[in-house]
């Protein structure tokens, strides 16, 4: 049962208050950036006229956005900690109307800064104030191609509101309005399935409980599928809308195109995983076969295979741990961690109104800040070192990048995260000393590689599919989004596990899926994570490059980042060197179950 809010101590509950003392300071905030609106009016049309007109424009841009994410962040975060308070809603809303707002009155810089002299920018760029900006300048001409005039960026900007309604409606809807039926647990007793406890059950030692909360689960969301349907419809529309006017050859190209990607990193990804099921039918068959199942069902999927086994790690236990785990990577990056669980970034339990799942968020003024709902077990461990692997990029760029380049992009960001947790599961592995729980460490590093590498390429693959369905033309009800999903399930799970038809509605339940091709990126993170894992506990210099890596923010394009890290995401064989280390696993998993 959840606590209310008040309950809960305040060293596990992060520190807003160090963003904002009091709703004087919010208004402050607000009137300033609202001010900025009029301010911008004085240069539109007129940026080319002079260097002091250029510089003043893009300096108005930079400051009421950096205001601006500074009290975005903080309005969600505050709504986030109890949704079911309207006046942190009113507030977060609030931002989200200034935001579209700031974007419609700088509609005309990119533009107009597209339409300038190349010679004439070039003299501006000679100037010390504008020089810092050049590589904004530069990516920004890179969007040339797909640039509209400035009253249609101003419309662009104008509809920005319209294209998150679908998402809005689908967690309204998923979150707060959807109610799920009563299962029987363990010990036959009635228990009322919810978000945060279907996690629980669909791992539970007792395969009739798996079932029913799966087809509990799954059978609400089949109800709600022809809802679900239109909201998911409606946001690929939305997205090829969005590429289709810009003259984006596609959604997917447009969504890559944004991080410099090449689409062959999307597909050689797909076609990776495909050529490599076969060692994940291997991985399932010896699951089953340890679990004793006649056959595998897609509800037997979560449970750990060491089923008696359970490892109980309190809070207090894993913020040790973590920090054992993480020592390969230096004193100064361990002293960042302390530093977040000393000045309480994080937000540890849940409590009646909480929002769901894990982020890390914050500002480029703002220490990053972690929300998280911890359940004393290994999976909010590994949630929490994944978030502060986030957190401490952010921290680091931030800290080594102007506000302009301090933001990653979205590509990389899954990099940091997966690189904590896969150093401590070696260092779990490397401690332990009993063979039950090597088994169940095993098992559950191998399900961090099924579930973010072929799930997320899975999901990646049905975005691909349906994308391209709409683009051909053709609607998508709720009967095709699940012809599609079963049948992705078929070819993924079909050579050793049973697919039950019901699966097949998965996808009404991926809030991701709103998140236009951004699954893809948990994948190639993972893989990409996993080289240089290897490489920190192995090669001389490679921390160094590492934190480089974290340092250079939005400074140079992801795949050079990368790059210059150590790995290639551009060839196929860094993929397959992932998939490498999951077939070594899963061997070694076949020796000690033998």
């Amino acid at each position: 049962m959840a606590k209310n809010r008040k309950e809960i101590e305040n060293k596990y509950k992060w520190n807003l208050e160090k963003m904002y003392l009091d709703s004087s300071k919010i208004e402050e905030d607000i009137k300033f950036i609202e001010k900025s609106y009029e301010d911008i009016k004085e240069y539109k049309g007129k940026m080319s006229n002079s260097a002091e007109n250029f510089y003043n424009s893009l300096k108005i841009m930079e400051d009421s956005s950096r205001r601006l994410s500074y009290l975005y962040a903080y309005t969600h975060m505050k709504h986030h900690e109890d949704t079911r308070i309207n006046e942190n809603l009113a507030d977060a809303t609030k931002s989200e109307m200034i935001a579209s707002e700031l974007g419609k009155a700088t509609a005309f810089i990119v533009p107009e800064i597209i339409g300038m002299d190349s010679s004439l920018l070039e003299t501006f760029l000679k100037d010390e104030r504008i020089a810092p900006y050049k590589k904004m300048i530069d990516e920004i001409l890179r969007d040339k191609p797909y640039t509209l005039s400035e009253k249609e960026e101003e419309l662009m900007a104008a509809v920005s509101d319209l294209t998150g309604v679908a998402e809005n409606t689908y967690e309204m809807l998923s979150y707060a309005d959807m109610k799920f039926p009563e299962i029987e647990d363990e010990k036959g007793e009635k228990v009322r399935l919810d978000h945060f406890n279907y996690s629980t059950y669909i791992k539970s030692k007792n395969q009739r409980v798996r079932k029913d909360a799966f087809e509990a689960e799954f059978g609400t969301y089949k109800k709600y599928s022809n809802t679900m349907a239109s909201t998911l419809f409606g946001a690929i529309k939305s997205e090829i809308f969005n590429a289709k006017t810009r003259k984006y050859p596609s959604a997917l190209f447009a969504s890559l195109y944004q991080d410099n990607i090449s689409v062959d990193v999307y597909n050689n990804l797909i076609d990776s995983i495909h050529e490599n099921i076969p060692a994940l039918d291997k991985y399932l068959e010896i699951k089953k076969k340890y679990l004793g199942l006649e056959e595998l069902h897609m509800y037997d999927l979560y449970v750990p295979m060491a089923r008696d086994f359970n490892m109980e790690i309190s809070y207090e236990e894993a913020k040790k741990i973590i920090l054992e785990a993480l020592k390969p990577m230096g004193e100064g990056y361990t002293s960042l961690i302390q530093k977040a669980f000393d000045e309480r970034w994080i937000d540890v339990y849940e409590n009646e109104g909480k929002k769901g799942g894990a982020y890390s968020w914050g500002c480029y003024d703002s220490h990053p800040y972690i929300l998280m709902s911890y359940n004393n077990d290994l999976n909010s461990m590994f949630t929490l070192i994944h978030e502060l692997g986030h957190s401490i990029h952010s921290y680091l760029s931030h800290n080594s990048q102007p506000y302009i380049y301090s933001s990653y992009k979205i590509f990389v960001a899954e990099v940091a995260s997966t690189v904590n947790e896969t150093l401590l599961i070696k260092y779990l592995l490397n401690n332990s000393k009993d063979k039950t729980e090597q088994i169940y460490l095993l098992n559950y590093y191998l399900e961090q590689f099924r579930t973010t590498v072929y799930r997320q390429t899975l999901f990646a693959e049905f975005e691909k599919i349906t994308h391209e369905k709409v683009e051909a033309g053709n609607p998508m009800t709720a009967d095709d989004f699940t012809e599609v999903f079963y049948n992705l399930n078929k070819l993924y799970y079909g050579g050793a596990c049973n697919v039950d038809e019901i699966s097949g509605v998965e996808w009404a339940r991926i809030p991701h899926f709103y998140s236009n091709f951004y699954v893809y990126k948990y994948a190639t993170g993972f893989a990409a994570a996993s080289v240089l894992s290897e490489k920190i506990l192995n090669e001389d210099g490679a921390v160094e490059k590492y934190l480089e890596f974290l340092k250079s923010g939005g400074s140079e394009y992801p795949l050079d980042q990368l790059r210059s890290a150590g790995v290639d995401m551009e060839k196929k064989e860094s993929v397959d060197g992932a998939l490498k280390i999951f077939n070594e696993l899963t061997e070694k998993l076949e020796e000690l179950v033998k």
